[in-house]
């Protein structure tokens, strides 16, 4: 029987590529494993070689290997993402329904030249992405939240909630995390910023990264975590694991959904409390999303000082609002006054992450949480950013600090720091006058 010829060069390529790829599936060895990358390229390499012989089929070159590739990237990995993947500069990808994949690069969204086949050929990808990690992805459970194996964090949501086709969100995880160098070299923060925030952790204050989506909270908390002493027990509670810290003593938990049946979930807040038995110094916290920060307050409250989260917020006063509204989460009912007095009483510091018009992130506030006064929580930022104009697609500005010392700077200086005057202005201010 003659098969019909394809309506066009792409869909003969199409059909060939889709005609050898499951022969190639079909015929490998189910109990092959496929952690061993080389060596199943090595047989998928033969098989193809083998295939393309047997059916007298006539490539370059060039097209023999890209053909290859693209066959392995659909048996081993994400088929057309995976060179977006690999792409360094690349912070994540988006793929609205399968003709449209966006990605993001140094701050900025652009449409890539990259396409599914299909919503199936999308749905298959998803598929293999859930499927490892025990999860499902249907019409009965359309959203799901998931890890690839290197870490990079998905979010996938297919229809009848997504009305445009399959939806997949990946946020990729970098094998080599960036540095308090990397930060101060693209201007997030200042020489003087560091010195002061490595203090504060060394002198186990209390801090809070807040910022708006995509502000690079995860990457600053990673950044801060790698001021902690190597002789502390650091427990991290985290729903995708993402930080990365260095140090020898680090215990990681993460948290799971419910099952298929709707059972065996655990939570962050089920993380928190089973962590205040495991004999933690510091207790770090992905991001707090509700409940957990009841618990998280009280911890900071009872002796794991130099704890360290973040949340959702777009300013201080913000963030403060949102950890009150979290509390309340937890289902005690409790007054505003004595949220805010715990609060008030365990956080020490918020740090406020941006992103900025031109995608560069910065931090924009160094805030001190001083107490409080009547029924508000009182405030001071030690450090603040100045806007000073927008040039050549850039914004600039620079991280000033206001003058004044913050209120625990004796509990850093108890610790054996001694910041000079210079890091808070003071020297500058002296000078101006």
């Amino acid at each position: 029987m003659q098969r019909r010829p394809a309506s066009s060069p792409r869909d003969a390529y199409v059909d060939l590529k889709t005609r050898i790829q499951n022969r190639l599936v079909a015929e490998l060895d189910p109990g092959m494993d496929v952690s061993r990358t080389d060596e199943v390229r090595r047989t998928i390499r033969q098989m193809y070689e083998a295939l393309l012989e047997e059916e007298s089929i006539v490539l370059s070159r060039v097209e023999r290997e890209r053909l290859f590739e693209q066959i392995v990237a659909e048996i081993l990995g994400l088929g057309p993402l995976e060179p977006l993947l690999a792409g360094d500069e690349i912070t994540e990808i988006m793929v609205n329904g399968p003709k449209n994949v966006y990605v993001e690069r140094h701050g900025r969204l652009d449409r890539v030249n990259v396409a599914f086949e299909s919503e199936e050929h999308l749905m298959r990808i998803i598929e293999r992405i859930v499927a490892p990690l025990g999860r499902r992805i249907d019409e009965s459970s359309p959203m799901v939240d998931a890890r690839l194996q290197d870490g990079s964090r998905v979010n996938a949501v297919i229809p009848p909630i997504s009305l445009i086709g399959p939806i997949l969100t990946i946020r990729k995880f970098f094998k080599k995390p960036l540095t308090v160098e990397d930060l101060i070299r693209f201007g997030s923060v200042s020489e003087e910023l560091v010195e002061f925030l490595r203090a504060c952790v060394v002198s186990r204050i209390n801090v809070i990264v807040s910022g708006g989506t995509g502000t690079g909270k995860t990457t600053f908390l990673n950044v801060l975590s790698g001021f902690i002493p190597d002789d502390e027990r650091i427990v991290t509670l985290e729903n995708a694991a993402e930080l990365q810290l260095r140090q020898e003593h680090v215990v990681t938990l993460e948290s799971r959904p419910p099952n298929i049946e709707g059972k065996g979930e655990i939570t962050i807040r089920d993380l928190m409390i089973n962590s205040l038995r495991m004999r933690p110094d510091r207790i770090i916290v992905g991001e707090c999303r509700g409940g957990e920060a009841l618990d998280m307050l009280q911890a900071m409250n009872t002796g794991h000082d130099g704890s360290m989260t973040t949340l959702h917020a777009n300013n201080t006063r913000e963030a403060l609002a949102r950890l009150e509204t979290m509390v309340l989460m937890a289902g005690m009912e409790l007054p505003h006054r004595a949220i805010r007095e715990q609060i008030a009483a365990a956080v020490n510091l918020i740090v406020q992450l941006e992103r900025m018009r031109d995608g560069s992130r910065r931090v924009v506030a160094v805030t001190e949480i001083q107490g409080m006064e009547g029924e508000v929580i009182t405030t001071a930022d030690i450090f603040k950013f100045e806007h000073a104009g927008f040039e050549d697609g850039k914004v600039i500005g620079y991280m000033r600090p206001t003058g004044l010392r913050p209120k625990f700077i004796r509990r850093i200086e108890e610790t054996g720091i001694h910041l000079p005057p210079s890091v808070f202005g003071v020297g500058e201010r002296l000078r101006g006058y």
